[in-house]
């Protein structure tokens, strides 16, 4: 006999959810799912993990700015002096940590070309709204996948430059210090 409280009964539980999320996901099906190997985790953790990939299928595409209630508008850049921006800048992205947005990559930039940023790409960029606590959307700041030159110069390793540089036999750029230290929220990647 199961009694309630057993363990037995936590993994039946596991295995129907485990049955309702691959069902639910059957429509959706692709190579992600077929990835998923039973045998090197736990059902709880399957279930995590396809819980997570159903979010995501059902999220909206949204732009950022109307992931706030109400919709996150900023004052023009133009309109704000140094002080002001700054009073702005922290508290927007203080603001964007809490729908979890994290802001990678930024001590390159001044103050107003970060407030530029956030204002003319990051907010109006079309991204699917996902409400798990786990899940951060990690904005590159430097653009590294166009264009390597910021990261090279700033925020990569040796290691890593001299990979990039073996990969590609492009020219490096000289490393330089970051112009402008920050300390902005962090979350896992």
């Amino acid at each position: 006999m199961i009694y309630p409280n057993s363990p037995q009964s936590d993994e039946v539980d596991h295995l129907l959810r485990n049955a309702q999320l691959r069902d639910a996901l059957e429509p959706l099906y692709d190579e992600s799912i077929g990835r998923v190997n039973a045998e090197l985790m736990s059902t709880s953790n399957e279930n995590d993990f396809l819980q997570s990939m159903l979010e995501w299928e059902r999220a909206p595409i949204l732009p950022i700015a109307k992931w706030f209630i109400p919709t996150l508008q900023l004052p023009s850049p133009d309109t704000l002096d140094e002080d002001q921006l700054q009073q702005v800048l922290s508290k927007t992205i203080d603001q964007l940590f809490e729908k979890n947005i994290v802001l990678d990559f930024t001590d390159h930039l001044s103050d107003r070309q970060l407030y530029c940023l956030i204002f003319r790409d990051i907010l109006p960029a079309h991204e699917k709204r996902i409400e798990r606590q786990k899940n951060y959307l990690h904005w590159d700041c430097a653009n590294t996948s166009d264009d390597p030159e910021i990261w090279l110069r700033y925020y990569a390793s040796e290691d890593e430059r001299n990979t990039w540089a073996e990969e590609t036999e492009n020219y490096l750029p000289p490393v330089e210090a970051t112009p402008y230290q920050r300390r902005l929220p962090r979350a896992p990647m």
